[in-house]
């Protein structure tokens, strides 16, 4: 795609300023989204008992969420490739606030599970950055698409890092059910910042479809896009690769507050800060990931992105668990946390395009969402039959290897395909 420039004027709006507005509109609805479910671990222990459920009803919902949020975001990438992003982001939104509400209502264990798991899960498909990344990634040219993927992904974990810390202030003063309310009216923000996500903004009403073919070749239909990739060995190792950072940050994420008390740190505001401060640190680490993917290999840079995730999980379960120990914990792996994400959606639109790339991205996201079920259910799983979480801990570093050697052989080359007659 040209870049746009401030000499272009696209539907009385210059192209330029057009995408830094969906840039920032990006990045608040991402932060909002992310920062919402990133403080669901907080609520385990206060629903659990006071509902009377064991630790693996609650993880179970979690993982459902993760599992329906994967499954769902093929179909919610095509909808905005096709469609453009600000339509799906609605719907999304609609489907969040109500799960996030009907959380907190006394439905019933069935009841938490399909509306913690399945409207919650199939509302981040359409709230996230796959659909996101889409629309910015076919508003900007090549060189900078990296960059402004750290950027959103960034603004998105001060969203986790702001949301944290009012969390069990809140639960303590007003209840897990009055705070899940004022959580769902949060995630109703996201509705007006739809706005600026649309498509034909850039390009004087046209649709999203009309602006990338006049801008760029055609490339494959959606259904082709996706056997071409299926086909493609470096689409699956990045795939791979990506399973097994789901299943490490939301095992973390979710289990790591119960983890802690465990361990004797009792204080409920240590695991808050404690979820605060990888929100906090990963503002930095994807920031400079989108960064130095820009100007580096990407491969290379998840390789030492997964192997600094295991060597870290593996420093933390050796040492004694204390305070400092927690804090320094979340800084190094906040730091490490969600910066796959711009490199890894980086590689997807360098190879295979822009066209279909909230799609492919989304499939890609299926991995890591199954990964994020067998780590969320797994954690709680484990505990419920031995009383610790220490099998998961040594899975998560084994796989954290795993992933540093699959992404080794990756090649950021875009992919060979025939001319078509004209």
């Amino acid at each position: 795609m040209t870049s746009p420039t401030k000499t272009e004027n696209l539907g009385g709006i210059d192209a330029w300023q057009a995408a830094k507005l969906m840039i920032l509109a990006g990045s608040l609805i991402v932060a909002i989204s992310l920062g919402v479910r990133h403080s669901f671990g907080l609520f385990l222990q206060p629903m659990t008992i006071e509902n009377g459920w064991g630790r693996e009803t609650f993880a179970l919902a979690i993982a459902l969420q993760n599992l329906m949020w994967g499954a769902a975001q093929p179909f919610a990438g095509m909808l905005a490739d096709r469609f453009g992003a600000s339509r799906v982001i609605i719907g999304g939104a609609l489907l969040y606030v109500a799960g996030v509400y009907l959380m907190g209502q006394p439905l019933g264990e069935l009841g938490f599970i399909l509306a913690a798991g399945v409207l919650i899960g199939i509302g981040q498909a359409g709230t996230t950055f796959p659909v996101v990344f889409g629309a910015i990634s076919r508003a900007l040219p090549p060189e900078r698409r990296s960059l402004a993927m750290g950027i959103t992904m960034s603004v998105g974990s001060f969203g986790q890092f702001a949301v944290l810390p009012l969390i069990t202030p809140a639960i303590d003063g007003f209840g897990a059910t009055a705070t899940l309310v004022g959580l769902a009216m949060l995630t109703a923000l996201i509705l007006p910042l739809s706005y600026l996500m649309r498509e034909d903004r850039m390009g004087s009403g046209r649709s999203p479809a009309a602006v990338q073919t006049a801008a760029a070749p055609a490339g494959p239909n959606a259904w082709d896009a996706l056997r071409e990739a299926c086909g493609n060995r470096d689409f699956i190792l990045l795939t791979l690769g990506f399973f097994v950072c789901g299943f490490q940050v939301v095992f973390i994420a979710l289990h790591i507050p119960a983890f802690l008390q465990g361990q004797g740190v009792v204080d409920p505001m240590v695991a808050t800060m404690v979820l605060a401060l990888i929100g906090l640190a990963n503002i930095g680490g994807t920031f400079f990931a989108g960064y130095w993917g820009g100007k580096h290999s990407k491969p290379y840079l998840l390789s030492a992105i997964y192997a600094g995730r295991a060597v870290v999980i593996l420093v933390f379960i050796m040492v004694p668990i204390t305070t400092m120990t927690a804090y320094l914990f979340a800084i190094a792996m906040g730091f490490l946390w969600l910066s796959t994400v711009p490199p890894t959606n980086g590689i997807i639109a360098g190879v295979f395009g822009v066209k279909n790339m909230s799609m492919l991205g989304g499939v890609v996201f299926f991995a890591h969402q199954i990964g994020a079920f067998l780590g969320g259910w797994l954690g709680g799983y484990v505990y419920d039959q031995t009383g610790s979480y220490n099998v998961v801990w040594w899975i998560a570093i084994a796989l954290g290897l795993f992933a540093a050697l699959v992404n080794l052989p990756i090649k950021e080359q875009p992919v060979i395909r025939p001319a078509v007659a004209t």
